[in-house]
């Protein structure tokens, strides 16, 4: 585990060491260097959206499920519980809304080429 953790640490603070000598060495030569950006933004974005979307529902449906579970067991704490599931809901929600404004950032504020 430690090791895997090592690694990936590795690869975070790497890449953009990477990528950026990458861009220089673009630069120097008079190319283009990044207009690989657009394309990948628009790629990015849609697997994060997606993303979020399916883990924003499994995590939604986990909260109902387990909401109702609570209300079948104690019917008297149900005004409460569904309370408590309703604001979860709108944070869960709010997950998947944060990925949709860094999806719409990605597109509009780097356009695609």
């Amino acid at each position: 585990m430690r090791r895997s953790l090592t690694l990936a640490g590795i690869a975070v603070l790497g890449a953009p060491g990477l990528a950026l000598a990458q861009q220089a060495a673009g630069a120097a030569a008079g190319e283009h260097g990044g207009a690989w950006v657009g394309p990948i933004a628009v790629l990015v974005a849609g697997f994060a959206m997606a993303f979020a979307a399916g883990l924003c529902a499994l995590g939604q449906g986990r909260a109902v499920a387990s909401a109702v579970d609570a209300m079948a067991r104690q019917p008297g704490a149900a005004a409460r519980i569904q309370t408590a599931m309703i604001i979860g809901l709108a944070l869960i929600e709010s997950l998947a809304i944060y990925v949709l404004v860094v999806a719409m950032i990605l597109l509009f504020v780097q356009p695609i080429k």
